[in-house]
């Protein structure tokens, strides 16, 4: 069953102008090894983290590193939750949570969906 769901959209131009006029904000959103990525791979990552929060209802106690985007051995992305974020995902019972990102055409775009498994 889907317990929420959440879309965002990053325009590529002003995320790198705002990673460019604060270079600490790579820091402070993302992961040290997310860090490691270019900047429209960090754009489509920003998407999906502000998609998870949309899809869980929002951001009260949320941090940044928090949710950390990575990849399996067949290079799909998921999430990695930490403290809070993975305290809410359990006591909401979400046993599953999926993630897409894309960038193209200027634009970064990711969508997030959470799923309970209310098989009982």
């Amino acid at each position: 069953m889907i317990a929420g769901i959440g879309v965002d959209v990053v325009d590529l131009a002003r995320f790198t102008r705002a990673i460019d006029r604060t270079p600490r904000l790579r820091e402070r959103l993302f992961t040290e090894a997310e860090r490691l990525l270019p900047v429209h791979s960090l754009a489509a990552r920003f998407a999906a983290k502000e998609a998870l929060i949309k899809a869980l209802g929002g951001s009260e106690g949320v941090r940044w590193h928090d949710m950390e985007i990575v990849a399996d051995g067949e290079g799909n992305p998921g999430f990695v939750l930490h403290n809070v974020v993975e305290q809410d995902v359990r006591a909401r019972g979400i046993s599953h949570i999926h993630v897409t990102m894309s960038h193209d055409a200027g634009v970064a775009t990711a969508f997030v969906v959470a799923e309970r498994d209310d098989r009982g």
